[in-house]
């Protein structure tokens, strides 16, 4: 309920990241501090892998989508029993699988949520277990190919050194990464081994994370992982390639989906995947139950909803890619003109996966000067659906010991923000928001 802090009249929805299996107390601290009503689930089972799925299909659809929406219908009843009145407004805002909830409401139950916010989706969810299983290949299948979480620093060091300026400012971030075309061969070792370069093997399960899964033609299944986030706390060594191979979450994430949602065996090796056969299987059996990928948006659109995605360009997670591939259907589908009147999409640079990583990635009002919407995405949200004034540019900080040390620009995608020539690197007023592709300052 409130907490103590007082009702604001408005009931929030929070989700669950990875394979639930607990009430996010931790995310509905916020809201309650806001003096939302907030309300969270487990959705149906308890613990953090995916044991509880195995050969229990009803608990499997209370994972996809039933249970977000039974939870969101119950708690607002209770809300209403409790105050005497209905909220006047509902919000759902999370990230990871939770951000596939969100995605899963707006799609799937249009009429639960008046705004929306969803970060890092994993709503592909078939194809990101797919992937994961892909990159776990890539370094694991050959003991050769293997990358040492050592050898992270050379890989982003040789990014930056080759793409960093090219976005106007030499600051340790990629404002767009997808205009960095590094080639991991650059890297190929010219004599012994050493913590500086890559042996052959090493270049080719390289190139592979970043290209992504490929069936057995050629032909690209999901996106792969930019180039520029391999390093840091939340980057790859504890994604992709942990200093214990087979205890990466990638391994973890990917073989429990496939030993108990997909393959109902809990011997299954990672190692014997099929790229034909096993993605038309999985994407059979489960992708009309978990993926929320649906990209007809006009049902939430016609009842006045509001979506914001937002994506962090270093996530070691979930490719970014993935994001920006769902919001173009969404503005496909709806048209361009439609699209602008409900959805944004906010890539941040540096930011790994819902949080972390050398880039600003604070931006829900803890920066510098007082919370509105021009730093604090929940507001700006807010303003978009109560007062009908659309978000423009977010201003995001950076924290070091609870003081901000640098502010960035996150700009309505697809603009980029690009630096004025002039001021501070680390100050949000030294960039201005341009096209994609447009010239640099001199």
């Amino acid at each position: 309920m409130d907490a103590g802090f007082g009702w604001n009249g408005k009931f929030q929805g929070v989700g669950n990241g990875g394979f639930a299996g607990s009430i996010s107390y931790g995310g509905m601290a916020a809201p309650l501090a806001r003096g939302y009503a907030a309300a969270s689930t487990d959705t149906g089972h308890s613990g953090g892998d995916a044991s509880w799925a195995l050969g229990h299909h009803e608990k499997l659809i209370d994972y996809a989508y039933r249970g977000i929406h039974e939870m969101t219908v119950k708690a607002k009843a209770i809300v209403e029993a409790y105050y005497g009145k209905a909220p006047s407004k509902s919000y759902f805002a999370s990230c990871s699988n939770g951000g596939r909830q969100a995605l899963m409401e707006a799609q799937r139950y249009p009429g639960d949520y008046d705004g929306i916010i969803s970060g890092a989706p994993a709503n592909a969810f078939t194809r990101i277990g797919i992937g994961f299983v892909w990159n776990e290949q890539a370094l694991l299948k050959d003991p050769a190919s293997y990358i040492p979480p050592a050898k992270l620093k050379t890989i982003e060091s040789a990014v930056l050194a080759e793409c960093d300026a090219r976005d106007g400012a030499a600051d340790g971030l990629l404002e767009d990464p997808r205009q960095c075309h590094f080639d991991p061969g650059s890297l190929l070792c010219k004599g012994t081994d050493s913590g500086d370069c890559l042996t052959t093997p090493q270049v080719e399960a390289l190139r592979k994370i970043y290209e992504g899964p490929k069936d057995p033609k050629g032909k690209s299944i999901f996106p792969g992982f930019v180039p520029g986030g391999e390093t840091g706390r939340g980057g790859w060594g504890a994604w992709i390639n942990s200093a214990e191979p087979e205890k990466s979450l990638q391994y973890f994430f990917g073989t429990q989906m496939f030993r108990n949602m997909v393959f109902e065996n809990p011997s299954w090796d990672f190692k014997t995947m099929n790229y034909d056969k096993d993605v038309a299987l999985i994407q059979k059996k489960l992708a009309p139950i978990l993926n929320s990928t649906d990209p007809n948006l006009k049902p939430f659109e016609a009842r006045g909803g509001k979506l914001i995605l937002y994506h962090g360009w270093c996530d070691a997670a979930l490719t970014p890619l993935n994001t920006i591939h769902y919001y173009k259907e969404v503005v496909a589908k709806v048209g361009a003109k439609k699209a602008a009147q409900f959805v944004r999409l906010y890539m941040v640079p540096g930011m790994q996966h819902c949080g972390g990583g050398p880039g600003p990635d604070q931006f829900w009002g803890r920066g510098p000067g007082k919370a509105d919407a021009r730093n604090d995405l929940t507001l700006a949200l807010e303003r978009w659906v109560e007062d009908g004034v659309a978000p423009t540019t977010i201003t995001a900080s950076k924290l070091e010991d609870g003081k901000t040390v640098r502010t960035r620009p996150l700009c309505p995608f697809p603009q980029v923000a690009r630096y004025k020539g002039t001021g501070s690197l680390d100050e949000a007023e030294s960039f201005a928001c341009v096209a994609s592709g447009a010239p640099r300052a001199k």
